[in-house]
């Protein structure tokens, strides 16, 4: 039987076993999807399991995603251009990893806004993390020119600009709320509006009507920055679509079919975000 687990520290969170679970039961395979809580001391012993075939991959989280890169046998363009990892599988003695998380962002974009692109203006992402590479690599790859980064920590955000090269442009923290004046697409890939966390605080009174607001976060289902947005009739978009389309690559790589992101997939991961 085949086995792929989902790692993190913690993991209890995760929402890929009940993701994977439900294309498993949909296409009645014999295979089964875990969560293993692995704590950082541990990761190099988790990918010898890897390594060894003993799971056919897994998915990894935080703390893990860029930590599991010198530890693999080989690494692709999209993993090593993000500077992170979301997806390992075994192929022949070695284990290989990449990144679903630039896919399921655009492909959740283009699946809520076909036309996305046609929208006049610059891209504007907030934050510097992981999330952040990811969408920074995405838009990049769409064939967006000129791209805005913001984040609290100019240092962070410079270094991210840095990594990828022309076309991103530094804004200040304070020169935040100008920014939005020609803004086509506004990310948040912060932490902030999730949970208990405080609101992104950015009024969006300067947002152009046709710009796109795109919250990264799937916990709450709406932040307040998405509340924001529709008081003000600005088109939006939420995390969970993405959550649920970055998976899709690794189900095709461990398991042999590609399944699809359904309404009914959406709205049973909605029932468990509203359930706890």
């Amino acid at each position: 039987m085949k086995r792929a687990t989902v790692i993190g520290w913690p993991i209890s969170h995760s929402r890929s076993p009940l993701i994977h679970g439900y294309w498993l039961k949909k296409f009645a395979m014999a295979a089964v999807y875990e969560m293993r809580a692995v704590e950082p001391k541990d990761l190099p012993a988790f990918i010898e399991i890897v390594r060894r075939g003993t799971i056919v991959g897994s998915n990894v989280t935080v703390p893990h995603k860029e930590a599991v890169l010198p530890l693999v046998d080989v690494t692709d363009a999209v993993a090593t251009a993000i500077g992170a990892a979301n997806t390992l599988w075994s192929e022949g003695g070695k284990v290989y990893a990449t990144n679903t998380d630039a896919y399921g962002f655009l492909t959740n974009l283009a699946s809520a806004f076909p036309a996305w692109q046609q929208v006049q203006g610059v891209p504007l992402v907030m934050g510097a993390g992981g999330s952040a590479r990811a969408v920074l690599f995405a838009l990049l790859g769409a064939g967006c020119k000129r791209i805005r980064l913001c984040n609290r920590s100019p240092e962070r955000a410079a270094e991210l600009a840095k990594h990828f090269g022309s076309g991103i442009d530094v804004v200040a923290w304070a020169d935040r709320t100008r920014a939005l004046a020609d803004c086509s697409l506004l990310v948040n890939c912060t932490t902030q509006g999730m949970a208990a966390n405080p609101a992104l605080g950015l009024p969006l009174t300067g947002l152009p009507a046709t710009a796109i607001v795109y919250d990264l976060i799937y916990v709450p289902l709406e932040t307040p920055l998405l509340a924001a947005s529709k008081a003000r009739g600005l088109p939006t978009v939420g995390g969970l679509g993405m959550l649920l389309h970055q998976a899709v690559p690794g189900f095709e790589k461990w398991f042999g079919r590609r399944p699809e992101v359904t309404s009914e997939l959406h709205d049973l991961i909605v029932a468990d975000l509203q359930g706890h």
